[in-house]
Formats: C-alpha cells, sequence, structure tokens
C-alpha cells in the first residue's frame, strides 16, 4: 500500500508543509475538512491558502515558523487550537499538532501537521465526562451497600444470627460482582473507542454458556423461567468466551428488568458461516420510535423507570462486532422483544491460517 492510501485511511485531516510552507502532500480528510482538493493545495503558502490565525486571532505561519524551531531539539509541535477559512469562506476551528521535519545536520526542512475539528474534540470530551459521571453514579449504591453491611458485620458480629449473617454476605458478594462488571464496562468503552479491545479467542461451547449464563442470572432474579432451543450439536465457536458471555448475560438481564422473568426463550441456530442465538422476551416489546435507538450510549427508555449505566448494548454491540458479528433488535409493541447476535463460525485452524 502506498504512502498516500496509508495516509486516506486516517480518520484525521494531515498536511506536510515544505521549509517555506508550502503545501506538499495532504490526505482526503484534509480535503474534507478544507473544502480544496489537493490538486487545488499543492505548492501554495498555507497562509493565503487557509489563512491560520491562534487564539488571539493574529496569523500565524505566514512571516515564518515558531521561533522555538531555531532550537534543532525541537521536533515537536505542541496542541493547539487555532482558526482556519475553509475553501467556501467559513472559519472553523481546529485543533492541531505534528512535527518538524529536519535533515541530518538539524536544518528545518518542513513539518507534518495533523488537523481536528475542534467540535468533534469537544464532543468526545464530553463523553467521555458523561461516561465517567454515569458510571460513578452508579457505583456508588452497591459501595455503599458494601460499606454499610460490612461496618455492620464487623461492629455487631456476636449479636447477628447466622442467617443475618449468611444475608448480609450475600449482599456484599452481589454487590461486589455489580461493581466488578461497571469497571469492566468502563475498560471494555475505553478499549471499544480506541480499537485496542483484545479478544482472547479459543473454542467456546455455547450450549454450556448459556446454561451457565442463565444459572447465574437466575441466582438474582430466581423467579426467572427460560427455555434454552439450541441444535442437538451446536456448533463450537472461535470466540473470547468472558464477552461472550457478558454479551448473553446483558440481553437476558434486560430481558428479566425490562420485560418478565417468565416466558424467556434463548434460541440458537446455525445459519450458513455463523450461527446466531436470539434471546426472546415477552414483555410490553419497544416502541418503533426508540427501536433504532436503544444501541446508542447512555439510551435509557423513560416509561420502564431505568436503572444502570445506558452502556449494556451499546458495549455489547461493539463485542458481538469485534467478533465479526452483529448484534440487532425487533420488537413487537405489546407481544415482546427479540435480541438477536450472530458468530461467525470459524475455526482455531482458519483464524491462525
Amino acid at each position: 500500500m502506498s504512502e498516500r492510501a496509508l495516509l486516506d485511511l486516517l480518520p484525521d485531516a494531515v498536511i506536510r508543509l515544505d521549509a517555506e510552507r508550502r503545501v506538499v502532500e495532504g490526505n482526503a480528510s484534509l480535503e474534507a475538512l478544507t473544502g480544496y482538493s489537493l490538486v487545488e493545495m499543492r505548492g501554495k503558502p498555507l497562509g493565503d491558502l487557509l489563512d491560520p490565525r491562534g487564539r488571539d486571532g493574529k496569523p500565524i505561519w505566514v512571516e515564518g515558523w515558531d521561533p522555538a524551531t531555531r532550537l534543532r531539539s525541537v521536533v515537536r509541535i505542541p496542541e493547539q487550537e487555532i482558526e482556519i477559512r475553509r475553501a467556501d469562506d467559513k472559519a472553523l476551528r481546529v485543533n492541531v499538532t505534528g512535527a518538524y521535519e529536519r535533515d541530518s545536520d538539524g536544518r528545518l526542512e518542513g513539518a507534518v501537521l495533523v488537523l481536528r475539528e475542534s467540535a468533534r474534540r469537544a464532543h468526545v470530551a464530553a463523553a467521555g465526562i458523561e461516561i465517567v459521571s454515569t458510571v460513578s453514579h452508579e457505583l456508588r449504591s452497591p459501595l455503599t451497600s458494601v460499606k454499610g453491611y460490612t461496618s455492620l458485620l464487623l461492629n455487631r458480629w456476636d449479636r447477628l444470627k447466622d442467617e443475618q449473617k449468611r444475608m448480609m454476605l450475600e449482599q456484599v458478594h452481589h454487590d461486589a460482582d455489580r461493581v466488578t462488571r461497571l469497571i469492566t464496562e468502563l475498560l471494555d468503552i475505553s478499549r471499544l473507542e480506541t480499537g485496542r479491545l483484545v479478544l482472547r479467542r479459543e473454542m467456546v461451547d455455547l450450549a454450556e454458556l448459556v446454561d451457565r449464563v442463565l444459572e447465574k442470572v437466575g441466582m438474582e432474579y430466581p423467579d426467572l423461567e427460560a427455555e434454552v432451543a439450541l441444535p442437538e450439536e451446536c456448533p463450537r465457536v472461535y470466540a473470547d468466551p468472558d464477552k461472550v458471555q457478558q454479551v448473553l448475560t446483558n440481553l437476558v438481564e434486560n430481558a428479566v428488568k425490562y420485560a418478565s422473568p417468565k416466558g424467556l426463550r434463548v434460541r440458537g441456530e446455525a445459519d450458513g458461516d455463523a450461527i446466531a442465538v436470539s434471546v426472546v422476551d415477552v414483555g410490553e416489546g419497544i416502541p418503533p420510535n426508540d427501536l433504532h435507538r436503544i444501541f446508542t450510549k447512555f439510551f435509557r427508555r423513560a416509561e420502564t423507570r431505568p436503572t444502570g449505566s445506558g452502556l449494556g448494548l451499546w458495549i455489547s454491540r461493539g463485542l458481538v462486532e469485534a467478533h465479526g458479528g452483529q448484534l440487532t433488535a425487533a420488537s413487537i409493541p405489546g407481544k415482546g422483544s427479540t435480541f438477536r447476535f450472530t458468530l461467525p463460525l470459524t475455526t482455531f485452524e482458519e483464524f491462525q491460517g
């Protein structure tokens, strides 16, 4: 793959300048950001083309480089917010960073700049703040419970009956699991958004995994009644068992909390090169105007008096897609909903090959 083709894969705008601050090269994202084609940009001074200005409104990189470039040890351009002018004459605020290019003697030969629209950066930052705020709120309840019960056990151990101690320890255990899940969600969000999610694949027996999930959820919801219908010879899949269990647990728990613990069905079917697992409930269903929003971050339907972070379905879809599958939802108001995810039937040998 050529250098230009690689640059075009980047989501951020990249521009390369020569020692006189003339445009040498750029990528497709630069064309989209500025409204200029590369043919129009090449050979033009950056100042004439984009009129870059600092926060104080003064032009930058027009008369010369920053005085700090006289020091040969300076190779990095610190991130800063500037304003540029697009081809349509609209002003646009961008965050820019980059590096200087120097020859073997340290002489400045040019620079490579990376530009990202400031509004996009602000949106990412705001989303990050909202995630921290949401998860922090969700952590408060189980941690308060753990603190209260452990304090009670430590101070009144001799005066408590065995059944009381057992009840408190079971609640502490349950809340510790809840905290662990929230932390796992927080880590998964970071890894999914930065492309750093690592799948620890192995051959997974889906029938065993379904039984394990239903047994675990049943401990928290004793009135859970679920019918399992998997193929007689259910094929094993090459997947990360913890992540698949996380997805299935989330779907089953959602069905129990927002629909009904009765009449739940977990179905499986081999479909060509993939196996599909569906969780079907008999609840009130999801209104059509909400159905397309349920996989977005923080979405919680007001009608259901929602609890939780509103991140579970978004994370679940990301985990399924990381495996090469799809997670979809269908619903009939008044009758129930079906959440269906697929996993490729890839063998270990095929994956390695």
